[in-house]
């Protein structure tokens, strides 16, 4: 009899779950499922999606809700305790520095590892790797010599060595500036396209404003046979072009070529308004003048004068570069992704930051209905997870709900969520997610950061 009763409890044992979500209205891009489940979770992964009940230690509430994959937020400059924390009230599991890149990898990732609330994952970035072999003044953008410094060929070697060696270090693809590095070659690039092409590591690439500048970077892919995301484009097509990035993309990808590429819910970016970007030229360039400017720290339209000035001292300033209907164009595309290019410091920045994700599915799904819910959640979860397995392989499991995925899960209230950051106070959380899981750690629950939670785990392709 006591064997019987202790093989009874192995049995209830083994069928308890770690965590349970449950009867939330599970959506998984991948196979279309959308229906009512219960989903256990077990070491981290997910162990079963089933209409019976199931137990666990932790049981989490998810009626009326939406159970979806946890967002991958492709473009994400915030890597420190703050912007991850902004991050998972978003509804983001994932968060890359893709863009710019980090110029040492071993030492990016360790610095990381179990402190962060959410994944992490980075490039190895051509911007500061030429910055560190310059020695260039900027902190995160090349101000001076990493911006406007013509390489010579032994130079050129020199870069092209130590991005190989980033890739070599498992960065999951390589960061490239276009527009913040002017100084750089067409032969320069090419080479850097050149090594990416030999590992297969997608260059995500900030191309030059207007469609010669897209046009040039699909030329560097098409010759090197690297893959190519193209970032923001939205902001790099700004008011008029966003329609011929986007027909460009596709006739690119038409013609068997590897290109992707992402856009934000916003009419107005932000970067640093001492970088290369604001060269002279630039309201020609941006078809734009000081007072679509607004400097971050003020919150200030900024003047000649003041542009002057600040531009001697350095910071960010946002740049109202683009339109509501170009927005939309951009996010309603099947071509485009969603990443935000967000970053706070101190609380200062761009609502982009805090709200992307929220904003998508608030005001571009519920209010504009310019989306179907399953194809917003495509675009945040399974598309940047299939940009990224290539080079990391891990990002199969990501980016799905299916047995034996990771538990990156997010639980929101699609009536309800709602971006509340805004220009002049842009680290307002967004409201309406639940719960948020990373790896089945508990990072958001009942609609709270759980304080000391740090889930996160390194995305990194193989370190040779």
């Amino acid at each position: 009899m006591l064997e019987l009763a202790f093989l009874l409890s192995s049995v209830l044992a083994a069928q308890q779950y770690d965590v349970v979500l449950r009867g939330g209205r599970v959506m998984d891009p991948e196979s279309r499922l959308d229906a009512v489940r219960n989903i256990g979770i077990r070491g981290g992964l997910i162990g079963e999606i089933s209409a019976r009940p199931l137990k666990g230690r932790i049981e989490l509430d998810a009626a009326g809700q939406v159970v979806a994959p946890g967002f991958i937020d492709l473009h994400s400059h915030g890597q420190d305790p703050e912007n991850y924390r902004a991050k998972a009230m978003d509804g983001v599991t994932s968060a890359l520095e893709c863009e710019i890149g980090v110029a040492d990898i071993d030492r990016w990732y360790g610095e990381r590892e179990g402190k962060a609330t959410v994944n992490f994952g980075a490039t190895i970035g051509h911007p500061p790797v030429r910055m560190a072999l310059f020695k260039d003044s900027g902190a995160f953008l090349p101000a001076d010599r990493g911006a406007h410094h013509q390489a010579a060929p032994e130079e050129i070697s020199e870069l092209a060595r130590r991005i190989e060696h980033g890739l070599k270090r498992g960065a999951v693809g390589v960061g490239m500036g276009l527009a913040y590095t002017p100084g750089a070659t067409a032969l320069e690039y090419l080479e850097v396209f050149r090594v990416a092409a030999r590992f297969r590591a997608p260059v995500y690439a900030h191309v030059n404003h207007g469609v010669e500048g897209l046009n040039e970077a699909v030329g560097y892919a098409a010759i090197t046979g690297a893959p190519l995301h193209v970032v923001h484009l939205n902001s790099s097509g700004g008011k008029q072009n966003t329609p011929h990035y986007l027909r460009a993309v596709e006739s690119a990808r038409s013609g068997g070529m590897d290109v992707t590429t992402e856009c934000y819910p916003y009419i107005a970016g932000m970067t640093n308004i001492n970088s290369a970007i604001f060269d002279d030229g630039w309201q020609q360039r941006l078809s734009i003048s000081y007072g679509d400017l607004m400097w971050v720290a003020s919150g200030e339209r900024l003047t000649a004068e003041s542009f002057a000035r600040y531009r001697k001292l350095g910071g960010s300033v946002i740049s109202f570069t683009n339109s509501e209907e170009m927005v939309r164009r951009a996010v309603e595309s099947p071509l485009t992704m969603i990443a935000s290019d967000g970053g706070l410091r101190a609380g200062q920045g761009h609502p982009r930051s805090t709200g992307t994700y929220a904003r998508i599915l608030g005001r571009y799904v519920r209010e504009q209905k310019a989306l179907s819910l399953m194809d917003a959640l495509a675009k945040m979860s399974l598309l940047p997870a299939r940009r990224l397995e290539g080079r990391v392989a891990a990002m199969k499991n990501k980016g799905r709900i299916r047995v034996g995925a990771d538990a990156d899960l997010v639980v929101f209230d699609p009536d309800h969520v709602l971006d509340c950051s805004t220009f002049e106070q842009p680290a307002l959380f967004s409201e309406g997610f639940r719960h948020v899981l990373v790896g089945g750690g508990v990072a958001v629950k009942d609609g709270r950061l759980l304080e000391g939670a740090t889930p996160g785990k390194p995305i990194r392709a193989r370190v040779e």
